[in-house]
């Protein structure tokens, strides 16, 4: 990887541009059952009435990947076989009046007529239905989406930043619930790219201190591209007013139990593994006064929130990409997921790790 770049050959795809064939039009990357990961073939997807058809460009792959992949996400919220790609973005293909445009495109698809619709929380959906969980996501050439969860993004947006336009919506709608105040002290845990989401979306609050405990030094400085203002892997102060948990583990939401204030709040943004438990002194939770509050998924709310802010040119996390892949290199796309470059797999060093996309096409 260059310095301050984006490895295997990042170059930008941003605003409007047309469609696009090639070899791996037809591929699909594919867990079809725990631990059963292929780039396999597809059949032409068709749009049905109340669709657009998208040929996707850019997906990012997280941690939930790796937990789909593995088969530790609760099975009520993923359907097996089920193609990767819930964070993404690509170009309407022809046949549409929006061809040709760049598009995000909201992944939780609610019912529209529950009573968690009706006032606005389409995250809580009576009926789960998700892309890249419960229905085959973007990791392939073409998806057929709901044409009202459809958002065009500006031509000054690049390919990089609206690709992140899914975890974005997922910290701007929990930091929106939290009530951030101007001038507080915030901790982060984690350095992750939700964490690191989490940094950058807080400045837009205006908080007086933003710091980051991490695990790996390597990420000092994402977390500095981010905004926050101290990074440390070994141990920070207590007494914070927010403490954002973005690890995902069960040891890391223990930390943020002990780093906030009396009195403050706890965010749970990751996501340990199903069914692994968190010790807690229930005593010191009612004595200290603390609101806990974990979040799940965006709302279509938030999500627009987003787009407005990626059109409006008040938030561009590209900074955070540091590797991208073609589709066809799926395998080395996970291996730096998983926190290790090809290099550091065979006991090298290792590099920051930020957003790993695949390139598709």
């Amino acid at each position: 990887m260059s310095e301050g770049g984006v490895s295997e050959g990042g170059a930008s795809t941003g605003g409007a541009s047309p469609a696009r064939a090639g070899p791996l039009s037809g591929m699909a990357l594919t867990v079809a059952s725990p631990g059963q990961v292929r780039l396999e073939a597809r059949e032409p997807v068709t749009a049905q009435a109340g669709q657009l058809l998208v040929e996707p460009d850019l997906v990012g792959l997280c941690g939930t990947d790796l937990e789909i992949i593995a088969g530790v996400i609760d099975p009520a919220y993923v359907r097996y076989p089920v193609a990767l790609g819930h964070e993404w973005t690509g170009i309407v293909a022809a046949g549409s009046e929006l061809a040709g445009r760049r598009v995000v495109v909201e992944g939780i698809i609610g019912c529209g007529h529950c009573a968690q619709c009706a006032v606005g929380e389409t995250n809580l959906c009576d009926t789960y239905d998700e892309i890249g969980f419960t229905r085959d996501g973007a990791a392939a050439g073409q998806i057929a989406v709901p044409a009202p969860l459809v958002h065009v993004v500006a031509d000054s947006v690049q390919a990089e930043d609206a690709v992140l336009t899914e975890p974005a919506a997922v910290v701007y709608r929990a930091l929106g619930r939290v009530g951030v105040t101007p001038g507080c002290r915030a901790l982060v845990i984690g350095d992750g790219t939700i964490a690191l989401l989490t940094v950058m979306l807080l400045r837009l609050w205006s908080p007086a201190e933003i710091a980051m405990l991490g695990r790996r030094g390597e990420q000092a400085d994402l977390a500095a591209a981010a905004g926050a203002g101290s990074f440390s892997v070994t141990d920070v102060s207590s007494g914070y007013d927010l403490v954002v948990e973005a690890a995902g583990t069960a040891a890391a939401v223990e930390t943020a139990l002990a780093k906030v204030r009396r009195g403050g709040t706890v965010l749970l943004l990751g996501l340990p593994p199903h069914g692994h438990a968190v010790a807690m002194a229930a005593d010191d939770t009612v004595n200290n006064d603390l609101t806990i509050l974990g979040s799940f998924g965006y709302t279509s709310a938030a999500w627009r929130s987003v787009v407005t802010l990626l059109n409006s040119g008040l938030l561009k996390p590209s900074v955070l990409v540091t590797h991208c892949y073609p589709l066809a290199d799926w395998e080395q796309a996970v291996t730096a997921l998983r926190g290790a470059s090809d290099a550091g797999a065979q006991g090298g060093p290792t590099g920051p790790r930020g957003k790993v996309l695949l390139r598709i096409g």
